[in-house]
């Protein structure tokens, strides 16, 4: 990764910076020849194709009229005049176009003011760390636009911020770096990591802070960014909070807890916590399928993730067979037969499930036997 070469996806060779853009985002030839204001390609996608990652998300800075540009590339567009910003579809993929701006901060975790920059140094001026404010021109030949030595911090695996008040201006910023350091396996600057400890993440609003955190939460080796903020000193994880952080998401991978429980909330409860019935659930050792349903049923689906996280192997039979469990009859079989509504009927219905799910009874002949008699007798009936 020297100069205007980088690697290729599968890592066997370098290419050209204009070979790579072509392999990897065909569709910015539609932006090349669109004409105009001057185009750049910006941010995480410039860092990524650097690192022969593959694809990012795009982002594009337009130094003049962005919503030209938005609407030559898709006349549906959706362009927000106010902010200089647009989402587009092209050749089936989205990009995200806005005009070059700055940034300034009013006080410390103050939601930036915005306004447009006359160039490009003025936009790269305002992002987080050196590895995301490099920029690839798309007009005329491409090559690296790298002002702050991002290139060479992603050859030597660091995060530099890209000045003294970074993380003062922006707190979720050390938030952030958790999460680029966890994604890359990058480690940070010297001065860049006496800045991050001493950030005060109660600036920012705690929305701001959660939606920072549930980022991180949905990396891949989320663990290791928790761990990363609890040394750092930012936050503080509940007990084995990483290791049941990197269990969770691994449990989401596979059946049967893929699309369970949504990962980002998951993983992060299990880092920060609070703790709530899982650890009852990890505890518990029931000996029959209807004890497990019991004990499951109704049950967030996020407890029931962290219990298994925890342990409680009896969880996968739970998911994978006895909540689906029904009967064959309802309570309109019930008082077909003869009984009356109320309360009777449901405890008649609840022992015949409970039986069905014990491998007692099968059958719809006797769930409804199990079903009456429970029912009379409950009821006084005989």
């Amino acid at each position: 990764m020297v100069g205007n070469d980088v690697m290729s996806p599968a890592g066997d060779h370098t290419e050209s910076i204009a070979e790579a853009l072509e392999h990897m985002h065909p569709e910015l030839a539609r932006v090349r020849g669109a004409g105009g204001d001057p185009v750049y390609l910006v941010g995480g996608a410039v860092r990524d194709l650097l690192l022969g990652r593959g694809r990012a998300d795009i982002d594009l800075v337009v130094v003049g009229d962005a919503m030209a540009l938005a609407a030559k590339l898709d006349p549906d567009a959706a362009c927000h005049e106010r902010f200089g910003t647009a989402k587009v579809r092209v050749d089936g993929h989205e990009l995200d176009i806005a005009a070059a701006r700055a940034e300034s901060y009013p006080r410390p975790g103050a939601l930036p003011v915005v306004e447009p920059s006359r160039d490009l140094d003025g936009d790269l001026r305002r992002r987080d760390f050196t590895i995301n404010a490099m920029a690839i021109p798309l007009r005329g030949e491409p090559h690296l636009i790298d002002p702050h030595g991002g290139q060479a911090d992603l050859a030597t695996k660091r995060l530099r911020a890209l000045h003294e008040g970074s993380f003062v201006d922006d707190p979720t910023r050390a938030i952030r770096a958790a999460r680029y350091a966890s994604r890359f396996g990058f480690g940070l600057t010297p001065r860049t990591e006496e800045l991050l400890r001493a950030t005060d993440l109660g600036t920012v609003s705690a929305d701001r802070r959660e939606a920072e955190l549930l980022r991180l939460a949905g990396e891949s080796n989320a663990g290791r960014g928790f761990s990363l903020l609890a040394a750092w000193g930012l936050v503080e994880l509940r007990d084995g909070g990483a290791e049941l952080a990197r269990r969770t998401s691994e449990l989401l991978d596979d059946e049967p807890w893929s699309g369970v429980a949504p990962r980002d909330r998951s993983v992060m409860a299990a880092a920060l916590g609070p703790a709530g019935g899982e650890a009852e659930l990890a505890g518990a050792r029931p000996e029959r399928p209807s004890g497990a349903v019991a004990l499951a049923a109704r049950r967030d689906p996020i407890e029931l993730l962290l219990a298994r996280a925890l342990g409680a192997g009896w969880i996968d039979r739970y998911l994978a067979e006895w909540r689906d469990v029904s009967l064959e009859i309802d309570g309109d079989d019930l008082i077909v037969a003869g009984l009356k509504p109320g309360p009777a009927l449901g405890r008649g219905l609840d022992e015949a499930l409970r039986r069905k799910l014990d491998g007692e009874i099968e059958g719809r002949e006797q769930e409804l036997k199990v079903a009456l008699e429970t029912a009379r007798s409950s009821d006084g009936v005989a």
